[in-house]
Formats: structure tokens, C-alpha cells, sequence
């Protein structure tokens, strides 16, 4: 049962030589799901391996360039290889105009449908329910209209104790029931409690998705005690007012996000190109939350199961 997240782009708006803008798999059990496509980002999947075809939704933050010019060629892509699945994207409700446009001056053949589901909320909106997971659109604050994104893996079902079915000669219906989280009162008048002979087999996972933002007092409880973070990390400390000027947040106020929130482990990315060497946004970060790593193309965090027995 795999969580992992896959950072393939963490620069800003301009790309360095080895460093693409905005683009990140987040694989859920299998589920491949798209955060930002920027240029580039079909390229970097197929290096990394990771199938286009598989890719089932694609979740934007916003319409700035460095988040959404890659996904001209990767919906072609899609085209040509004969995709027939839908593609579901999520971004904010002016990517209809982006998505008109490319249907009329690209989209030679369309062979599968493309479901858009447009933003507007002001405030967290839970935009997708499944069986697997639950996804939760986050309101930042940024220049234009633009959106984190919590993603959290569904509750597993109850598991019953096998030391009770033996001891206690439970039938099936019995343990269905008890699974259900249902009593079950017994012919001779004793009662089964769900609650003391079944558990959870394992804690749900999460992770959050935020960039590009500017600092904001609500953010941490948005995102409280997420397993995995990724936060933008655009400047240092020596360009902290200009990362104010441009609503975009510094190292040391993402390590800030994730100890307030109390985020398990902190990802850092959307590094300015002016830092040839982003490690010094990681000292600066750590220097408030030492649980930081640095994203980098191709690089893999994953989040372990929690067995809670």
C-alpha cells in the first residue's frame, strides 16, 4: 500500500540547468495523481518512469506559467498514445479558458474526455470522495486565485481480533457484523463488543500540497498533522522582503508552517534559480524544523504504513 510522493520540478518561474519548474507525482496505493505541470513535466515523468497513461488526475495550484505550460504537450501526448480514460483536472475556475484553447489549436483528436472541476472556494473544500482517499482544496494567499491541496488516505475498514474468533468460535455473520462496527448480542444473552474485539489495522496517511503562498495565520491548522508537507521555499533570509512583495513564502517560514502544524516530515521546493545552491534554504529551514528534506527531480519520499498493533 503505497504513499509516496515523487518531486520531479522545484524550481520558481525560471528553470536552471538542472532544475524544472513545478511538477510532482503523488502516488496513493497505486493511483497516480499530477500536482502541477510545468514545462517539462511529461519529459521528467518518462525519465523517471512513471506512466502518463496511468496518470489519472492532475490537481493545479494555479495558472502562472512555471505551474501549467507542460500540460500542452502531455494532454497531447495522451492523445497520440490513444488514452480512452478520463483525465480529471482540478485547478481554479479561468483554467476553462486554458483548457478551450487547447482543445481548438492542439487537440487534433480527442480520444478520451477531459472532466474539468473548477475551484472557487474562499474556504477548505473537500473536492474529491473515493474509497481510497479524500482530497481537500486549500485557499492560499498569492497574486491570483490559487489552491493547496491535503490528501488524505480513507479510514481502513475494522479488522477483528483473531485471538477472539478462535476463543470465542465467532461465526461469520458474527464477524461481519463486528467488521461493521455492529454489537452482537448472542443467544444465551451475552453481548460482543465491536469496540473491544475489533481495531483499526492501520492509521490513514496524508499529505499536503502547498505553493506558491505568501505566510498566513490560518495555514498551519489547514493542514494539522499531516504526515508529509511540501511547502515552497522560493527565498532565503536574505530576500525575505521580497518574498513578502511577491506573496511567495522564505525557507525558514515553511519550517515555521510545518512546526506549527506539526507536519511529520517537511519537503522544500520552488527554489528561486538567484540560488545556485538551494542548500542553504534547507540550513534555514531546519534551523526551525529539523525533520526538512530538499525535493529534487526524480527524488522519493515515502510514508511508512502505521500499524497500530
Amino acid at each position: 500500500m503505497k504513499f509516496s510522493l515523487t518531486t520531479l520540478g522545484v524550481s520558481s518561474a525560471s528553470p536552471t540547468t538542472d532544475r524544472y519548474p513545478s511538477a510532482h507525482i503523488l502516488n496513493i496505493c497505486g493511483r497516480l495523481l499530477l500536482i502541477d505541470c510545468g514545462e517539462g513535466c511529461q519529459m521528467l515523468m518518462k525519465r523517471h518512469g512513471i506512466s502518463l497513461m496511468k496518470t489519472e488526475r492532475i490537481f493545479l495550484s494555479h495558472l502562472h506559467g512555471d505551474h501549467v505550460l507542460g500540460i500542452f504537450g502531455l494532454m497531447s501526448t495522451l492523445s497520440m498514445s490513444g488514452r480512452t480514460e478520463p483525465l480529471h483536472i482540478y485547478a481554479p475556475e479561468g483554467f476553462s479558458r486554458i483548457l478551450d484553447f487547447f482543445k481548438v489549436q492542439f487537440l487534433e483528436r480527442e480520444t478520451y474526455p477531459v472532466v474539468f472541476h473548477p475551484l472557487t472556494a474562499s474556504v477548505p473544500e473537500v473536492i474529491l470522495e473515493d474509497s481510497v482517499m479524500s482530497v481537500t482544496a486549500l485557499p492560499l494567499l498569492h497574486r491570483v486565485p490559487d489552491y493547496g491541496y491535503l490528501f488524505r488516505e480513507r479510514e481502513p475498514g475494522l479488522n477483528v481480533r483473531k485471538e477472539a474468533v478462535a476463543s470465542l468460535a465467532l461465526s461469520v455473520s458474527e464477524i461481519l457484523a463486528l467488521k461493521e462496527g455492529r454489537d452482537v448480542q448472542r443467544e444465551d444473552g451475552s453481548v460482543l463488543r465491536a469496540s473491544e474485539l475489533t481495531y483499526r489495522p492501520y492509521q490513514p496517511r496524508s499529505f499536503a500540497y502547498i505553493s506558491d503562498t505568501a505566510a498566513f495565520g490560518a495555514l498551519p491548522g489547514m493542514v494539522r498533522g499531516v504526515d508529509l508537507l511540501y511547502h515552497e521555499a522560493t527565498f532565503g533570509d536574505d530576500c525575505a522582503e521580497k518574498a513578502a512583495e511577491m506573496f511567495h513564502c522564505t525557507a525558514r517560514q515553511a519550517g515555521e508552517t510545518a512546526l506549527r502544524s506539526g507536519a511529520g516530515k517537511l519537503v522544500i521546493g520552488h527554489f528561486s534559480s538567484r540560488y545556485k545552491d538551494p542548500s542553504v534554504l534547507l540550513a534555514q529551514a531546519r534551523e526551525v524544523f529539523p525533520e526538512t528534506e530538499m525535493g529534487w527531480e526524480g527524488r522519493e519520499f515515502e510514508v511508512p504504513v502505521k500499524k497500530t498493533e
